[in-house]
């Protein structure tokens, strides 16, 4: 697993290189968060990456130098800013689907659909395993 996920990153930082989308993996990983929460904060975003919030502003202020987040004031918690994606920020997200899913697509072939079903399944079935486990382990150590 670690091979295919390792592979798939590289092809994908080389996609992006050669498309002309100048955007790293982490910055992708947050232009997406954002895209499928739009309006949480900074902390609930850095939450969903499982990144510190520090790192999350780093990545946050290049795309906002890049135009493709605003921070907007939270409606009632003045001290908290909620993220949301600009129309350019959008477009990028739609790039970085593309790409993703063409990856997918290749990654996948000769594979009939039964068969991606199943490793889909079987995908969705571990990662639900170890996320039962980390809930575990949390509850554990409290």
């Amino acid at each position: 697993m670690h091979d295919v996920a390792r592979l798939m990153r590289r092809r994908f930082e080389r996609r992006t290189r050669q498309t002309g989308l100048s955007i790293t993996r982490q910055q992708a990983r947050a232009l997406l968060s954002v895209a499928r929460n739009e309006g949480l904060s900074q902390a609930a975003v850095a939450t969903l990456l499982d990144i510190e919030p520090i790192a999350l502003v780093r990545l946050l202020d290049r795309l906002h130098e890049e135009g493709l987040v605003e921070r907007r004031l939270h409606p009632t918690d003045r001290r908290v800013r909620t993220l949301w994606l600009t129309p350019l920020g959008w477009t990028v997200v739609d790039r970085i689907l593309a790409i993703n899913a063409q990856i997918r697509e290749e990654a996948c072939a000769g594979l009939n659909p039964a068969a991606r079903e199943a490793l889909l399944q079987t995908l969705d079935h571990l990662k639900s395993n170890l996320l039962m486990g980390e809930e575990s382990e949390t509850a554990a150590a409290e």
